[in-house]
């Protein structure tokens, strides 16, 4: 199931930068004495063998300021290129390429008054996320006074890291398209009268009949009115920032893929009378690792577990008090909508029976090499303008929640991590913008799941089309938290989300609507079967789950098998009917499974979608396919079930033609994991200079695949390697903390000079999971280095 051989992993030549500590030697109980600009009172942080810092400091702004600290210490360059992405200060560092990427960066910035929405948070809060910058910017500090000490990035590509402000935690809201090109393919298709064929892409969940909304003339909708949202309209050359984070074949063909597990166990169906917490989060593998451990204790704050680089904060882990961890839900939070612009002045727009003028704001754009740019930002009561034609009397406003004022999901983290029980979540969950299956359990037994996130209130639309913009579709407000679907202390004594469609069934979602689209559910049913048949579920139950590769699609498919086959496709139907149906690294049958189900599903898109529609259905729905297989019907011909079977026939013969080509000419050979193996590699790797600086960590087979509960995602298109997946996977034993499990592909630091480079690689491919220390007197049985960090300057 999980790769347990050996690997001799490439050394790396330890490079000694002087007064850096992630250079430093790794001396069990050597302490290390720092004056920083920023600190209130002397903190300490002890780190332990497994690279995880615990930061013990006086006050919760100084905790926080550890955490920014020792991220930027460990993660610079990655954190700076995201800040300076976000802040549209790219052409700035790299040229006038990057000046349509920095023009739509800024589009998405909010507009509103910034003192205004510091003010409205909780203090406290605030006093974190300051505390979070000025550790951020103490270690940049450090670095300006000996640039020799940046990392090698800066002097690769001849720059420096940018101060932070805590202004910009509000300022900048970021560019994402949310469903704009949904809604777009979709008026598409109606204008073809090929809307039925959308379901084979993206079946509505729960149960929902199309409704164009009054107004809007599909015919006049086309991939023009995305404007900035299309990666294409804000090129750079600089390939590899944006591949990582803007691939519309891949976001087409697999972003439903990308998720998270968690489950939550209730005492009563615990081995250890104890609740038990389990979380994986599923995000990009290839690339800096997306999560960094830390430890934050301070009077009222104790919490532990991973937090986004950048974002002040621990998102899955554990307090004192209760642990916490995520997945993604599904909610529309963004809506295109057409405004008819006046003919002789196209800076006015119709909106609610009079012509009101854009607001416009000015601003300029440094470029290294090339004068600043001023470019001219427009919005429609705060919704930026992301397309405008002035020759067809058009612009296109899209509306998007993290634009709104309150929308400040950089703070919320925080929030959550100064919580002390369920009630008090509940406040913090009103700044938690993004959508999200929020799971719980308390050390008094009390276990809960909250779904969060800022949902719009849509009366006369459901956001499935773009909709006129005269005002008559506007959202009119957000659903209260108390309002989205939740469960406190359930009978059944456990839950589970893995981002399926898991409204319940008595939940009024046609008075709320909240999403439409949701990841399929085998990850969920997986998951869901197990934890039914354990009436005392273990800390190593979570595990063993956590690195499940049973495949349920697989099962599906062998029960489609024919008895009547082709002789061509006899070998292929044999060797999957002899097989388990788990995805493991060194199966030949899991490697056959995955030919057959690429040439199925391609086999069944050329089939089944209409050849208008082709060009904008690119992937057929995996669930939806094999339910049609399942109960074929007219569509598949005269005589579906001949026809579903041989199609079955055809995927067997092409399925193992391939296997033959990838896994070689020996079928007993063939093993998955030889295909689907884990590289990592710095995401500039294609600077040669850079790529030698980060030696990429390769080597390791998976098993998995992107349906399975050890979620090993590939995208068939560039080959299989893992593309995504759990790097970081968390169990707690909630109220026994020391018992925890966690682990952390492929390590905590980005500098290969760091044991904590690349020392969780093994661990993480072996599915070893290691103990999250969190008592005093375990940290300190663990401790492996000290630091003393002293204000440079202490307040009267």
């Amino acid at each position: 199931m999980i790769e347990r051989r050996a690997f001799l992993l490439a050394s790396v030549a330890f490079v000694t930068i002087p007064g850096t500590l992630s250079a430093t030697p790794r001396i069990k109980g050597l302490t290390h004495r720092l004056r920083l600009s920023g600190a209130r009172a002397p903190i300490e942080i002890v780190e332990d063998e497994l690279g995880v810092p615990h930061v013990r400091a006086a006050s919760i702004h100084d905790a926080f300021f550890g955490q920014g600290y020792l991220v930027a210490r460990d993660r610079l360059f990655q954190i700076d290129i995201e800040h300076r992405r976000d802040m549209g200060r790219m052409a700035e560092a790299f040229g006038p390429r990057f000046v349509a990427a920095d023009r739509a960066a800024r589009l998405f910035h909010y507009r509103g008054d910034i003192d205004a929405e510091l003010a409205a948070l909780p203090a406290d809060v605030l006093d974190c996320a300051r505390g979070y910058v000025a550790g951020v910017n103490a270690r940049i500090a450090e670095l300006e006074d000996d640039p020799a000490r940046l990392p090698p990035e800066y002097r690769i590509l001849g720059i420096r890291p940018l101060r932070w402000d805590v202004r910009d935690l509000v300022q900048k809201r970021g560019i994402g398209m949310g469903d704009a090109d949904d809604e777009v393919r979709r008026a598409q298709l109606q204008a073809r009268g090929l809307l039925d064929a959308d379901q084979l892409m993206m079946p509505l969940r729960p149960a929902w009949s199309f409704t164009v909304p009054e107004g809007l003339d599909c015919a006049e909708v086309d991939e023009s009115d995305l404007g900035v949202l299309d990666p294409a309209n804000r090129p750079v050359d600089f390939d590899a920032i944006e591949e990582a984070r803007f691939d519309r074949e891949f976001s087409s063909g697999d972003r439903f893929a990308l998720g998270s597990n968690a489950w939550t166990i209730a005492a009563s169906r615990s081995a250890t009378g104890r609740p038990i917490l389990a979380n994986d989060p599923h995000l990009g593998i290839g690339r800096a690792s997306p999560r960094h451990m830390m430890h934050l204790s301070a009077p009222g704050l104790d919490v532990i577990g991973a937090g986004a680089p950048g974002l002040p904060g621990i998102m899955q882990g554990h307090t004192d008090r209760f642990a916490f961890g995520r997945t993604n839900f599904h909610i529309d939070q963004t809506d295109l909508f057409i405004l008819r612009t006046q003919k002789d002045n196209p800076d006015l727009y119709w909106h609610r029976g009079e012509w009101k003028a854009f607001e416009t704001f000015e601003d300029e754009i440094p470029v290294k090499g090339a004068p600043a740019e001023r470019v001219t930002l427009r919005y429609a009561d705060g919704r930026p303008i992301v397309s405008q034609d002035a020759a067809r009397d058009r612009a296109v406003a899209f509306a998007t929640v993290s634009m709104l004022p309150g929308a400040n999901m950089r703070f919320a983290i925080i929030a959550i991590n100064l919580s002390r029980d369920w009630a008090s979540l509940q406040q913090a969950f009103k700044l938690h913008v993004s959508p999200t299956n929020f799971h719980y359990a308390d050390i008094d037994g009390n276990t809960g799941w909250q779904t969060i996130g800022f949902t719009p209130r849509r009366p006369r639309h459901d956001g499935l089309f773009p909709a006129p913009g005269d005002g008559d579709f506007d959202w009119t407000g957000l659903l209260p938290v108390q309002d989205m679907p939740h469960v406190y202390n359930p009978p059944e004594g456990w839950f589970a989300s893995a981002n399926e469609m898991n409204l319940p069934a008595a939940y009024p979602y046609r008075e709320r609507i909240i999403s439409f689209s949701w990841s399929d559910p085998f990850r969920y049913n997986r998951v869901a079967e197990v934890l039914r048949r354990q009436p005392r579920h273990r800390i190593e139950d979570s595990i063993a789950l956590q690195h499940d590769v049973q495949s349920l699609p697989a099962r599906a498919l062998l029960k489609l098998l024919p008895a009547k086959l082709s002789v061509e496709a006899a070998p292929a139907a044999a060797l999957l009917r002899r097989w388990d149906c788990g995805i493991e690294a060194d199966s030949a049958a899991a490697l056959l499974y995955e030919m057959v189900m690429i040439a199925l599903s391609a086999d069944f898109r050329d089939r089944m979608v209409p050849a208008a529609a082709k060009d904008l259905i690119p992937t057929v729905n995996l669930a939806e396919m094999l339910h049609i297989l399942a109960s074929p019907d007219k569509r598949l011909g005269d005589d579906p079930t001949a026809a579903r079977d041989a199609m079955i026939d055809r995927a067997l013969v092409a399925g193992w033609k391939r296997a033959l080509v990838e896994g070689g000419p020996d079928p007993a050979a063939w093993r998955w994991g030889d295909l689907h193996r884990v590289s990592i590699s710095h995401f500039l790797s294609s600077n040669p200079s850079i790529a030698a600086a980060f030696p990429k960590i390769e080597g390791g087979r998976s098993g998995g695949d992107g349906t399975t509960p050890m979620a090993r995602g590939f995208n068939a298109r560039r080959g299989f390697n893992v593309s995504h997946g759990a790097s970081y996977l968390f169990v707690a034993d909630v109220g026994a903390w020391d018992n925890s499990r966690f682990l952390l592909l492929p390590g905590q630091s980005a500098d290969p000079a760091s044991r904590h480079y690349r020392d969780f690689y093994p661990k993480w491919l072996a599915g070893e999971m290691q103990p999250l220390w969190f008592s005093k007197a375990a940290v300190e049985r663990h401790a492996a280095e000290r630091t003393i960090v002293a204000p440079a300057d202490p307040r009267p």
